[in-house]
């Protein structure tokens, strides 16, 4: 028998019934979900800002897979603009239409800090037939930014 099995102590385990401890009762999530990462330990969020608006136009476009994008945003913005491919690549074939990599230009930048954590951003995105704005809600996950909210509008 081991040393590290005869040194258990079940008083040495969590606590039942209420009784208080030295220690909470170990929590998976907080060890093992994400972690929050300030703001001021990330790199500035302007260029990665402006490469997911790009990314996320070629992607509804169907220039671009989704899968490029997973790294950089959260499930439910990955579940989100699935649908929205999904969407867009039925009216695509609805017209017959080709798939073309759109040809934008990234224009102004407007950014917000409303936490230590959190950077809010409209991206407006320019081409020859129109503007759009790509709302982008980043927060500092796992020791980089990730997009938790993705909206075009």
């Amino acid at each position: 028998m081991s040393h590290a099995a005869s040194s258990f102590r079940p008083e040495d385990g969590p606590r039942r019934n209420g009784a208080s401890s030295e220690s909470e009762p170990f929590d998976p999530e907080s060890f093992f979900g994400l972690q929050r990462t300030p703001g001021h330990e990330l790199p500035d969020p302007a260029p990665l800002l402006e490469n997911l608006s790009r990314c996320v136009i070629e992607v509804l476009a169907g220039a671009r897979e989704l899968d490029q994008l997973a790294r950089w945003v959260t499930d439910d913005v990955y579940r989100h603009l699935l649908k929205r491919v999904v969407l867009a690549a039925r009216a695509r074939q609805l017209k017959s239409a080709p798939i073309r990599r759109p040809q934008i230009t990234i224009g102004r930048t407007l950014l917000c800090r409303p936490r230590p954590d959190v950077v809010e951003a409209v991206v407006m995105v320019h081409n020859r037939a129109r503007s759009r704005a790509v709302a982008i809600r980043l927060e500092g996950l796992d020791s980089r930014w990730r997009a938790s909210v993705v909206s075009v509008l």
